[in-house]
């Protein structure tokens, strides 16, 4: 397994719909950030999948470092 790709230095603010299950990219390949687009075979990752609670914005992690992942939790500011 290889190391993620990070695809921006900050998190991806996106509007979310209630009961909606999203797949946020784990591995930085994909042309869609901040979501998958089948792009991590090459990576041997996986994306990760979350149905939102609610319809609201989130913010997903753009570093792929987050602890809270797909969440952005602010590790970002220590890279």
């Amino acid at each position: 397994m290889s190391e993620p790709l990070m695809t921006q230095k900050g998190p991806y603010a996106v509007e979310v719909e209630e009961g909606k299950t999203y797949y946020w990219c784990a591995c930085g390949h994909s042309k869609t950030q901040p979501f998958c687009d089948g792009s991590h075979k090459v990576s041997g990752m996986e994306p990760v999948a979350f149905k939102a609670e609610k319809t609201e914005k989130v913010y997903l992690c753009g570093c792929k470092q987050s602890g809270n992942k797909p969440f952005c939790d602010g590790a970002h500011k220590d890279l």
